[in-house]
């Protein structure tokens, strides 16, 4: 159950951000899920779930923003002290890396929801599901399914 992420690369100045964002929500693209952090001074990476990713991809280019698109996993966990570790714990004796993780608002009362991105997302997801870890899917984040 792998979601498409987009990430894009900004220049860290000023205005960069807003251009996106202002551009996405012009054409009705909702932010579902998302993160930014710098890689250097100079740049930095928004990783966003959003509404309609084929769009959201057509606009960055339209621009000659670079972005890409990555799979990413959720889950939905506790959200009490030490329910992340007790999912990471899964993978302790396997050759599954977390490689970045956000976290997301607005999750139902009493959990919240977890993006991953893992060095291997198949068997992370096998892994997941082996232990009854509630995944999500592009449906419960109002996503469309994209053709790519």
């Amino acid at each position: 159950m792998k979601l498409k992420q987009l990430s894009i690369f900004l220049e860290n100045s000023p205005g960069r951000l807003y251009e996106v964002t202002k551009a996405f929500g012009s054409v009705g693209i909702n932010l579902r899920a998302h993160c930014i952090c710098d890689t250097s001074h100079d740049f930095g990476v928004l990783r966003v779930l959003v509404s309609d990713l084929d769009t959201a991809r057509s606009i960055m280019m339209e621009r000659y923003i670079p972005a890409r698109v990555d799979d990413v996993v959720a889950i939905e966990i506790e959200d009490s002290p030490g329910s992340l570790s007790l999912v990471l714990e899964h993978f302790l004796e396997t050759k599954v890396n977390v490689e970045y993780m956000y976290a997301v608002a607005g999750a139902t009362a009493g959990k919240a929801v977890m993006i991953f991105r893992f060095s291997d997302n198949d068997l992370a997801i096998e892994i997941l599901r082996k232990n009854g870890v509630t995944l999500l899917d592009a449906e419960a984040f109002g996503i469309l399914d994209s053709k790519n």
